[in-house]
C-alpha cells in the first residue's frame, strides 16, 4: 500500500509518494506528526491504546496518538496504521545522566505494570527454541566469519546457544515477575529534552520483567549512529540499574536466573 493512500486515511494529503524516515518498516513524518504501522489486528491495536494512554495519564512520558476527524488507528488490509505527534528533542549521546533517566524511565513504567496484563496484550510465548536451529544459526555465524575473517570462539558460541535450549523450560517455569511493557526499549525510540520521551511502544508486551531489561542490556546501543557502537560497557549498566532500581526491585528468583534471562533474549 503506498504512502499517498495511508495518509490519505488519516487526514493528510500529498501529492508525491513519501519516504519512510525509517529502513525497516514504513514510518511517515507529515505536518509534524508521524504515521506509523502498529500492532495488528485493529482489536491488538486498540489494546496498545488503551496501554499506552493509561501510562501517560499516569505521568509518563511517553506518545500516544493525536487526535484527528479519522479514527486512530486504522486498519488498512492487513496492516494497522497509527498516528503520532512528532516529537522535538535530541537524540541519545550516551552520557551518564542520559543512561540514568532511560532506567528510570524504564523502571517507571514496569512499576505501573498491573498484576494480570489487564490490557491483554500479546504474551511472550517464545520458549520453543531447538538444537537444530542453534545448528543452523551457527552455519550462517561461521560463514560470515569466514568471509570477514573474524577471529571468534564460535564453538563457545555453540555451546552456550546449547546452554539456552536446555535453561528454556526451567525459565518458563520459574517464579519471574511478569510485566506490560514497550518492550523495545532502546535509545533510538527515546527523544530528550530535559529528560527522555518514549516515540515508539508498538511492540507492546506481557513479558517477564528481566527478558525486558536483558532486551535493553543487549540492544540499547543499535541503530543509533549517536549512540555508542557497542554495548553497555560495566559503568555504563551499572548507571542505566542505578535509574530502574529506584522505581523496581528485583526479585531472588529474578537475580538468580539473570544469567540465563539475558542468554534467552540474546538467542531470540
Amino acid at each position: 500500500m503506498n504512502s499517498i493512500h495511508i495518509l490519505k486515511r488519516f487526514g493528510f494529503h500529498i501529492a508525491q509518494e513519501q519516504n519512510s524516515i525509517y529502513p525497516f518498516s514504513p514510518v511517515y513524518k507529515v505536518e509534524n506528526k508521524i504515521v506509523k504501522r502498529t500492532q495488528y489486528p485493529l482489536e491488538r491495536a486498540t489494546n496498545l491504546v488503551n496501554y499506552i494512554t493509561y501510562l501517560r495519564e499516569a505521568g509518563t512520558a511517553i506518545v500516544t496518538p493525536v487526535k484527528l476527524q479519522t479514527s486512530n488507528p486504522q486498519q488498512m488490509e492487513d496492516d494497522v496504521y497509527i498516528c503520532y505527534p512528532y516529537i522535538e528533542g535530541t537524540s541519545y549521546k550516551g552520557v551518564d545522566q542520559e543512561i540514568k533517566q532511560a532506567g528510570e524511565l524504564l523502571g517507571t513504567i514496569h512499576s505501573l505494570s498491573s498484576k494480570d496484563n489487564v490490557f491483554n496484550l500479546n504474551k511472550f510465548d517464545v520458549f520453543d527454541f531447538t538444537y537444530g536451529e542453534v545448528d543452523e544459526h551457527m552455519k550462517e555465524i561461521e560463514r560470515y566469519a569466514g568471509l570477514y575473517q573474524i577471529d571468534a570462539d564460535l564453538q563457545g558460541l555453540r555451546k552456550l546457544l546449547y546452554q539456552a535450549v536446555e535453561n528454556q523450560e526451567t525459565l518458563q517455569k520459574a517464579s519471574l515477575t511478569w510485566v506490560e511493557t514497550p518492550h523495545d526499549y532502546k535509545a533510538n525510540n527515546l527523544v530528550y529534552t530535559d529528560s527522555p520521551t518514549l516515540i515508539d511502544p508498538d511492540n507492546a508486551k506481557w513479558i517477564p520483567r528481566t527478558f525486558d531489561v536483558a532486551l535493553a542490556l543487549l540492544l540499547f546501543h543499535n541503530e543509533l549512529s549517536s549512540a555508542p557502537n557497542r554495548v553497555f560497557s560495566p559503568q555504563e549498566w551499572q548507571l542505566f540499574l542505578d535509574g530502574y532500581v529506584a522505581h523496581q526491585t528485583f526479585t531472588k528468583t529474578e537475580k538468580e536466573t539473570w544469567n540465563e534471562a539475558v542468554l534467552h533474549v540474546f538467542f531470540r
